[in-house]
């Protein structure tokens, strides 16, 4: 599978990387001609024609029996100790095939590897097998050896961050009934988990179009809701398990942006969050308008307004704790997750794009932002007795790597001053912060001395918190290759706005803008682009795309050099620590990447020592050296859970 995303990582729409997927094709088996029908592969595999690996319920499945005896269009396969005894032939000669096949698809793509040079970094350093041999043969063994060691987790702290996530959860749920149903009384009695209940309270009496024609909406509803606090209905003598509500709209015209696949209008998380703005559950007067969100306007704007906003972010809060809990918390105290060692054992796959690393049962790569981890998950990861965990992050990689691809002067000279490089940003982007800083109004960054406690003026970062914060956002974005009309929606301005704020970027910055074209105009006239070790993304579809594709495609030409590229150093990073025989023998043993991250576990009283090792691995990640224009910075913690190493 990793030869084969080597010699193409754009096979996800063309059959995948299953064995069967992969001998089936003759652009992949040399030109092995496809054959086809259940019968004519059961031939085949008896008499050794086919080589390829063959799917259980092409060659056992049989029709399932009608009433009249003949074999219906459903296919059901017999008990493997059945097929054993009644197909003993066919079943050693499918047994045998996976090995066989196996085979014959290595020795196919060796030579396909071998037929694709491998440029590293702009030089020549052989054919593509010897990249596969020298970096993802090693890379996978150490995969395997990860899933085999595991993390270990504490499932009581879990369990009590269960227990206070569903209380946060209902006093969120009740905050959001409470308001609504000052507007509509049986909103209080609501199911605030029905899409059907929340589109009628937000979008009731609407007309919308569809393809069977134009349709609206009702006014006010009738819903049958679980009767919890027991209320006896009129005519009724004694409450029943469930009771009926009458749910009507409420608010002004709120308008619609998303829509479900019938024409409805959508009350997904994200149009909730465009409901709400950027504010939280919590009433406060103080907030700026242009913090919250389009149901400012919807409901009557002024402390009406404010209310809806918070209200409604106490609903995209419930979301959110909701998917914590069936995503994370839930998952990780599942015992076919975790082993009798208490360990979780995810699957780790190298089946990205771009080379990133992605996790299986659980998915630890998607842990929440730190931010948003507010039951505080990563501190359920722990060390084992007399263990400790050390965990080693880089530190902007992928903005490094595209200062270092674009050779852009201005990028390399803030990252050699080092210090706050958003705040840097800034100061370019904006005069006014310029002028601050010159005039010592602010302090681009401060280090404390013995005594101090506090800045002799304000940090940049404080007193321009907002543009830092757009200047940080719009780094990763021109690194990702997001649009003016992408950011216009993030900052919820112009595009006219956008673009200039851009502009003020590229500014300072040509040689990004010279790269970004260049590598545009290669995924066009080539079809591919390559990452800092030489790996390629293809773009099978540029000639026939339409033209929403094509821009897709020159977004995925920036940013899969810049983050295939981080993937690697992350990747030599790991092999290097692997190989370190000190580290070896002080008894550190790596157990996951995360992104531009690493977790190690090993005997606490070595563990300062073997910090060191694993920041200098990783700060000179290609065989000891970092032939990189910047430098690699890395902060690692030693702590006994993954949440106090952070």
């Amino acid at each position: 599978m990793h030869m084969a995303r080597l010699w193409d990582s754009s096979r996800r729409l063309e059959g995948g990387y299953s064995l069967e997927a992969l001998t089936s094709d003759p652009r992949v088996m040399n030109g092995n001609s496809k054959v086809s029908g259940r019968r004519q592969k059961k031939v085949e595999i008896m008499s050794g024609i086919n080589q390829g690996k063959i799917s259980m319920k092409t060659i056992f499945g049989k029709g399932k029996l009608k009433k009249d005896g003949s074999e219906g269009k459903i296919i059901a396969i017999a008990p493997v100790e059945e097929l054993q005894r009644e197909e003993r032939m066919l079943w050693i000669c499918y047994s045998s095939l996976d090995s066989i096949s196996t085979l014959k698809l290595y020795e196919s793509l060796e030579k396909k590897l071998k037929a694709m040079e491998w440029i590293l970094d702009g030089i020549e350093k052989g054919n593509m097998y010897d990249f596969y041999e020298e970096y993802w043969r090693p890379f996978g063994e150490i995969l395997v050896n990860m899933e085999t060691e595991g993390m270990l987790v504490n499932r009581e702290a879990l369990a009590d961050m269960e227990k206070l996530a569903i209380v946060h959860q209902q006093v969120a749920g009740d905050k959001f009934r409470q308001w609504a149903s000052k507007m509509c009384p049986d909103a209080l009695y609501m199911n605030i988990g029905s899409d059907t209940q929340l589109r009628q309270l937000f979008f009731g009496g609407m007309t919308i179009s569809s393809k069977d024609g134009s349709q609206t909406l009702d006014e006010e509803k009738e819903f049958k809701v679980p009767n919890v606090d027991k209320v006896i209905e009129e005519g009724k003598k004694v409450a029943t398990k469930f009771r009926k509500i009458t749910l009507h709209k409420i608010g002004n015209e709120i308008k619609a942006e998303i829509f479900t696949p019938t024409g409805r209008p959508s009350v997904s998380g994200d149009v909730l969050k465009v409901l709400a703005g950027k504010v939280i559950s919590e009433y406060k007067e103080d907030i700026d308008v242009s913090q919250y969100g389009t149901a400012y306007k919807a409901f009557g704007e002024g402390r009406d307004g404010r209310e809806a906003c918070h209200a409604i972010a106490a609903l995209c809060e419930v979301c959110a704790i909701d998917s914590l809990i069936s995503n994370f918390i839930l998952p990780l105290q599942s015992s076919a997750i975790s082993g009798k060692d208490g360990r979780i054992h995810c699957s780790l796959n190298i089946n990205t794009e771009t080379g990133r690393l992605s996790a299986r049962r659980p998915n630890l790569q998607n842990q929440p932002a730190l931010e948003k981890d507010i039951y505080k998950i990563r501190q359920a990861f722990v060390a084992g007795d007399n263990n400790s965990l050390i965990v080693a992050d880089y530190g902007q990689l992928e903005l490094r790597i595209l200062a270092h691809l674009a050779d852009c002067k201005s990028m390399l000279d803030a990252f050699k001053a080092g210090g706050d490089f958003h705040s840097r940003t800034a100061i370019n982007m904006y005069p006014h912060i310029r002028r601050a800083v010159e005039q010592n109004e602010v302090l681009l960054e401060w280090y404390p001395q013995p005594g101090e406690e506090k800045p002799p003026v304000q940090l940049l970062k404080d007193k321009f918190a907002s543009e830092r914060r757009k200047a940080k956002m719009l780094n990763f974005s021109i690194a990702y290759g997001k649009t003016p009309q992408g950011l216009a929606k993030d900052w919820k301005v112009t595009v006219k706005e956008a673009t200039e704020t851009v502009n003020l970027w590229y500014k300072q910055r040509q040689e990004v803008l010279a790269w970004q074209e260049e590598h545009k105009k290669e995924a066009k006239e080539e079809g591919c682009v390559k990452t800092l070790l030489g790996r390629t993304r293809c773009f099978p579809s540029m000639s026939s795309a339409s033209y929403g594709v094509k821009r897709h495609i020159e977004r995925a030409a920036i940013n899969t050099p810049v983050q295939g590229s981080a993937a690697d150093v992350a990747m030599c990073a790991m092999l290097e620590i692997v190989k370190n025989a000190r580290l070896k023998e002080l008894g550190w043993r790596l157990l996951l990447q995360v992104h531009d991250e690493v977790i190690l576990e090993g005997p606490t009283g070595s563990a300062e020592e073997a910090k060191a090792i694993v920041v200098n691995c990783m700060s000179k990640p290609f065989d000891g050296k970092n032939f990189l224009k910047v430098d690699l910075s890395v902060d690692a913690k030693v702590a006994k859970n993954w949440y106090a190493a952070k």
